[in-house]
């Protein structure tokens, strides 16, 4: 009997809703948590508005206070499923289950969250794949490679729905700095995303953005708009400290083909202007958006650059509404729209 074959949507295909886990303490935002509380309701309510959330809560008293919240401002709460679950932090797309479909059949997949290789505090956000996979009624998968848990965060991959995948080298082959999977080469990566989410061909591109916690992952960098397009940051500032990498990452695009050996087409995001925040390097992106089923929601940053980053994003999305957030205090804690997320596919 022939193997099932499991794939990875891409983000552009239909989605049942979106998956975010309500702030419950300020710790990844120093200082901005009250800030945060209502950036976040403006988050949902812009979800909220096209498809339905699947809303992470720390507690029952938690879930009464947001959605008081959200009522206050005006948020449609009938789109709105809470999943009551004390987590360490809000990083759905790292912590979250990957939903993967065989036809109309779906799984969630646990990649076995562990704080990105950094952080000590994360026990709880592992059981955040078990709780989302029970509340879907979906069979959840530990991922394993040669009888060992394999680790892998959301942010790390990026996927066109017919088998090509994106990531970074410095995110996952990096042999001393936040090591996922000790020994691990592109080989055994690739196996791995073969198997489970149906990848047959991989773009591997360098590093990351300067100031990223997680080291490198792609959804700051690269990302897919639809089969056969790919948009990129770069920097146009040559002492800007991210210039030389992003240059190289467009380098390996233009040299790059996607599953069938076709040339993908290639279109360039600017960078927001440097934002440093209490002597820290904060990693903001124009990449870091998120597509919903009629919308893409995209992370501005009070800046010159954003109209630019948003009318390149409708050009490339030219059926969804293209809506700018503001995320000056959500980058705080190092991520925004996208990091935060997790699509659930329909």
């Amino acid at each position: 009997m022939a193997k099932a074959t499991w794939r990875f949507p891409a983000e552009w295909e239909k989605q049942q809703g979106i998956l975010l886990c309500f702030p419950h303490n300020g710790n990844d935002w120093p200082g901005k948590y009250g800030a945060i509380q209502w950036a976040f309701v403006e988050f949902i309510k812009k979800v909220a508005t096209f498809e339905e959330v699947f809303l992470v809560v720390a507690s029952e008293e938690l879930k009464n206070k947001v959605l008081h919240l959200l009522q206050t401002a005006h948020v449609n709460v009938d789109k709105v499923s809470f999943i009551i679950h004390k987590t360490n932090r809000s990083w759905m797309r790292d912590s979250g289950p990957i939903i993967v479909k065989n036809g109309k059949e779906r799984k969630a997949l646990n990649f076995n969250f562990n704080g990105w290789a950094k952080y000590s505090n994360y026990k709880l956000d592992r059981h955040v794949p078990e709780k989302v996979s029970q509340f879907l009624n979906v069979p959840l998968e530990q991922v394993k490679y040669k009888g060992k848990p394999v680790v892998l965060e959301g942010g790390a991959i990026d996927v066109n729905g017919n088998g090509t995948l994106i990531t970074s080298e410095e995110c996952l082959l990096d042999p001393k700095i936040q090591v996922r999977n000790p020994g691990f080469g592109k080989t055994d990566y690739e196996a791995i995303f073969k198997e489970y989410l149906g990848v047959t061909h991989t773009i591997w591109l360098g590093d990351g953005i300067k100031g990223d916690d997680t080291h490198g992952h792609i959804d700051d960098l690269a990302r897919f708009v639809n089969e056969n397009t790919i948009v990129t940051v770069v920097e146009s500032d040559k002492k800007d400290a991210n210039y030389a990498a992003l240059q190289e990452n467009l380098k390996r695009l233009e040299n790059a083909v996607l599953e069938d050996g076709s040339k993908p087409r290639i279109v360039t995001l600017p960078m927001p202007s440097s934002i440093h925040f209490d002597g820290i390097v904060i990693p903001a992106s124009y990449a870091n958006f998120l597509i919903l089923n009629q919308a893409v929601l995209v992370p501005t940053f009070n800046d010159s650059r954003d109209r630019e980053a948003l009318n390149i994003l409708a050009g490339v999305f030219p059926d969804r509404e293209v809506i700018g957030i503001s995320a000056i205090d959500l980058i705080w804690g190092f991520g925004t729209l996208h990091c935060l997320s997790q699509q659930i596919p329909l």
